[in-house]
Parts: C-alpha cells; structure tokens; sequence
C-alpha cells in the first residue's frame, strides 16, 4: 500500500474507481492477463473483484500499481495547437473583436441607409459632393 496524502498519486482514488477505469482502458481479458487472479479471468465484475482485492493485499498493491502505470495512457489525446489555452483564447479574442467590428459596421451603415431614405436622399453621392471633391483633387495637382 501507498502512503496516504496529497502527494499520494492513489490520494482520492477508490478502488471501484480504478477497477472501472482499468476495464474500460484494457477490457477483462486483457485485465486478466496482465495480472492473474481469477476474478479477472472467470465470471468477471466489478464487485466480486472489489471483494477479492479488498481481502487480498498482494493482489491489491498489483492493480494498484498496474493503475499508476497506466495514468499517462489513460488521459485523453490533446492536439498539440489545442495543448495550451493561449492559442485558443487568442484565437477567440480574434474572431470575436472582428465579428463585433463587422457588426458595428453594418449597424452603421444599415441606420445611415435608413436615416438617408427617411430624409428622401438616394444611395447615390449628391452632385455637389462630387463637385467638392473634384475641387479638392484639382487643388492638389496643380
């Protein structure tokens, strides 16, 4: 057996949890392979090997070490771009600052468009701005 406390991998693991666990990675027949004992092989459960380890240390100290081998296989697969949350908060950050600047711009432009037709103005530039433009060009060419 482990020491107990924090530092203790096995701290806060019971051992229905890593029997359900451990048969859900490697499945009974393999469980029973690995370690001998019969209440992997024949007419295997989760509570008739909780009874059997539970009255046998030796047995016991084998699953639990058999767990403690088999944590690092047991985690999930993190994609290495995913690893770090700093890529994926970035990337939020992004996606949100754009779709709020595209928003707003649509905002503005769609009250514009409803301001101008409200006042009976068309899409279309007026003919004095074009000609204060034309001013304005012609004035920096010369």
């Amino acid at each position: 057996m482990h020491a107990a406390g924090p530092k203790n991998p096995l701290h806060g693991i019971t051992l229905e949890k890593m029997l359900i666990q451990l048969e859900a990675h490697y499945g009974w027949e393999m469980l029973g392979q690995m370690i001998k004992i019969n209440c992997f092989s024949f007419h295997p459960s989760i509570k008739s090997s909780l009874i059997f380890l539970r009255r046998t240390p030796w047995a016991r100290a084998k699953v639990e070490e058999l767990y403690l081998d088999s944590i690092p296989d047991m985690q999930p697969k993190v994609e290495p771009a995913l690893a770090s949350g700093t890529v994926q908060i970035a990337d939020l950050d992004i996606g949100l600052t754009e779709t709020r600047g595209d928003l707003a711009h649509e905002h503005l432009q769609e009250s514009d468009l409803q301001t101008r037709l409200s006042e009976g103005q068309s899409d279309e530039p007026s003919a004095s701005a074009d000609e204060a433009l034309d001013r304005v060009d012609s004035e920096h060419v010369d």
